[in-house]
């Protein structure tokens, strides 16, 4: 079967490949209907990677948050038509103690292997989860993001010890908005601060118990826990902070990525006696839960539609270019790209 892919060759720069799939009785062919563009494909686009991690991955077809419908699926695990997300994380092996998101021999679309940018993906039936059918299509699209977050919080929980009155997020951009909101609803007896530097940005932030700018967070004020979700030049800033206000034997988690290495303050690390945990990416597991927690709350889709920015349509090259410069003049909120046939 000839497949196309949408593959990034260079910054800015999209090309159109032709792939011949073999069938197999394994794969479920689905074909992609709303993609969603993260701050990883625009680094790619953009050229901002490490000039040698270009000439590694590139020419590769970008996209690891989407979802689509079942065209074929020789396994019988799902139906024709069936609109599933589609997870990026692909295992080769399982460990008794590593997750599948954290061994380093998986795979993971748009940075190992091609992402979702194609006419069709060909998948492992576990690689897919069914979508409600009256879940907002949009939103969907994103919930690779939203399951990171999901991921981070599932980790807190395991690891934190059990004093938990207020929990502190820092950053409000998306990952700030996913982060503490989901903490809102799985932790609903916790105080949830979020700390960002837009005013505007933070009015969003409706669900949260308070809301400061970095520069005006009163001197008394104590978190018991925090989750970093800033990220890039700020980051350091943000985990410092954090240090600095943070209780004794508090957990803070790290979300937000970096590409320079970023000088902490480890003399209170050691002095507070501080648990620091970093989540990348997730896996079968938090995606499922995620789902389950979405129809436990149908709420929170309407909180999350507020972080939808653009909806483009897309049907080649040149529509794709068009939504990823229009995702780099974003003020704040995901660029969707719905997939037309």
């Amino acid at each position: 079967m000839l497949n196309t892919v949408y593959q990034l060759k260079g910054p800015r720069q999209f090309e159109i490949a032709f792939c011949d799939v073999e069938l197999d009785d394994s794969n479920v062919c689905v074909r992609p209907t709303h993609l969603s563009i993260c701050n990883a494909d625009q680094r790619y686009y953009q050229g901002k990677r490490a000039e040698k991690v270009l000439k590694e991955k590139l020419p590769m077809a970008l996209i690891h948050e989407g979802i689509g419908k079942v065209v074929h699926d020789p396994t019988g695990t799902y139906a024709p038509g069936t609109a599933v997300i589609m997870i990026p994380n692909q295992p080769v092996e399982q460990d008794e103690v590593i997750a599948e998101n954290y061994l380093r021999s998986s795979k993971f679309r748009a940075s190992s292997i091609d992402g979702f940018l194609q006419e069709y993906i060909f998948m492992a039936p576990d690689r897919l989860v069914v979508l409600p059918d009256d879940i907002n299509r949009i939103v969907a699209a994103y919930s690779e993001l939203v399951s990171v977050s999901f991921h981070a919080i599932s980790r807190f929980l395991e690891t934190a010890h059990a004093k938990r009155t207020t929990i502190g997020v820092w950053g409000d951009g998306n990952l700030g908005y996913i982060t503490s909101l989901l903490l809102r609803y799985r932790m609903p007896e916790s105080k949830i601060i979020v700390f960002g530097i837009s005013e505007y940005k933070l009015s969003d932030f409706s669900f949260a118990d308070e809301t400061y700018l970095v520069s005006e967070i009163p001197d008394d004020l104590k978190i018991d826990h925090a989750f970093e979700c800033v990220g890039g030049a700020p980051a350091p800033s943000a985990i410092n902070q954090i240090i600095d206000y943070i209780t004794p034997e508090a957990t803070i988690s790290i979300l937000g990525v970096t590409e320079e290495l970023a000088p902490i303050n480890t003399r209170m690390i050691l002095e507070k006696g501080l648990y620091l945990f970093g989540t990348s990416r997730s896996g079968r597991e938090d995606f499922v839960g995620l789902i389950e927690l979405y129809k436990k709350h149908p709420e929170i889709i309407t909180y999350l539609e507020n972080i939808t920015g653009s909806v483009l349509d897309v049907r080649g090259v040149k529509d794709i270019a068009a939504a990823f410069e229009t995702d780099i003049h974003k003020l704040i909120g995901k660029t969707v790209m719905v997939w037309n046939e």
